[in-house]
This record gives structure tokens, C-alpha cells and sequence, in this order.
């Protein structure tokens, strides 16, 4: 309960600040593209409940909405405004909306597709026992430079340690990422099973 409740505070307190710059990015979006300036996608959530993510459209409206992550800033599926907010993590503003409605959390496992929770052996659907995050442990401390399953495991490890702590901690470690511009954006290897199938 006091978790929620901070989730509430902070992200209505987070939205007064930021709703200027978030309109300005909504128009930027815009007259740079046609299409929406907000992104829709089905996420799984907590206790495997499916809700709708949000986040600020990077990339053009013709492109496969459930396609592989851009590996570099050079993929043609990127808009420029788009670009500069995956490498900044802006995109990721709307979802203070998802987190005041009480499908996220600040701090949580990543939320993923819904076709990734059903390949999940037992052990790994514990991530679901808690509120998928703004950021996370995995997010904090290592990003795009850890594959699927390294995630997995740091997400199940989050779940076994939580606390106000603990949450703390990566809030404040993310911000000093964003603050340092640390930590690669772009997926460097998704997969341990497609390395494999790459070799």
C-alpha cells in the first residue's frame, strides 16, 4: 500500500512538472510525422493481466508495431525526433500515466509482450507477482548490454529482494544514468538462443 501511494504522489507530481515539455514532444512528434504522437501496445502486467503500455511514438506508423528492438541509431524505422527520445529514455514519459492508473509501477520489471510470458517456465512468471516498472533493477544496472535471459533473471531476483530499500537505490541510479547519458539504449544482444542461431 505505501508503495501505490508513492507511485501515486510521485508520478501526479512528475506529470504537473513535465506536462509543458510533454506537449512540446507531442508536437515535435507530429510535424515531424504523420501518425499519433502516442504509441499503444499490449504489454503483459502484473498477475499476467494485459493492459495497453504508452509511450511516445520513435518510429513511423508503417513499420510492424512488434518488430526487433533498433539495434543502432541508424535504423530506417526511427523518426529523428524519435531517435533523440530512445536515446534520451523521453520516450518512456507517457507511462506516468500507466503508473498513476495503476497498471505500473515506478520501479518493476520491464513490462514485456505477451507472447514472451507464455514461453516463461514457472520460475520466471514470479516477475509477474509484482508491478511491471518504469524502470528496473535490469534496466539500472546493466540495460541493453544484457540479453533476454540475464533480465529474466535479474527481474526474479528483484522480486525475491524488493523493498523501499531496494527501490530507492535503482531509482536513484537510473536518474544518474540518464544524468551521465550511461548506458546503451539499443539492444546489443537480445538473445542467448539467437547468438546461437546466428553462428
Amino acid at each position: 500500500m505505501l508503495k501505490r501511494a508513492l507511485d501515486i504522489v510521485t508520478s501526479l507530481a512528475a506529470l504537473a512538472v513535465l506536462a509543458a515539455p510533454m506537449l512540446l514532444i507531442a508536437l515535435a512528434i507530429r510535424l515531424e510525422s504523420r501518425g499519433p504522437a502516442l504509441f499503444r501496445q499490449r504489454r503483459t502486467g502484473w498477475r499476467g493481466r494485459p493492459f495497453t503500455m504508452l509511450k511516445f511514438r520513435s518510429m513511423r506508423v508503417d513499420v510492424d508495431p512488434y518488430g526487433g528492438s533498433p539495434r543502432d541509431a541508424h535504423d530506417p524505422r526511427l523518426t529523428r525526433v524519435g531517435r533523440l527520445l530512445r536515446e534520451t529514455s523521453l520516450d518512456e514519459l507517457p507511462q506516468l500515466l500507466n503508473v498513476l492508473g495503476g497498471q505500473m509501477s515506478l520501479v518493476g520489471p520491464r513490462p514485456l509482450y505477451e507472447r514472451q510470458a507464455e514461453l516463461w517456465i514457472p520460475r520466471q512468471r514470479r516477475r509477474l507477482e509484482v508491478r511491471p516498472g518504469l524502470t528496473g533493477y535490469a534496466q539500472a544496472y546493466g540495460r541493453a548490454g544484457l540479453t533476454h535471459e540475464d533480465k529474466i533473471e535479474m527481474d526474479v531476483w528483484y522480486v525475491d529482494n524488493q523493498s523501499h530499500w531496494l527501490d530507492l537505490k535503482i531509482l536513484l541510479r537510473t536518474l544518474a544514468n540518464l544524468a551521465a547519458r550511461r548506458g546503451e539504449v539499443y539492444e546489443q544482444r537480445y538473445s542467448q538462443d539467437k547468438e546461437r542461431e546466428s553462428d
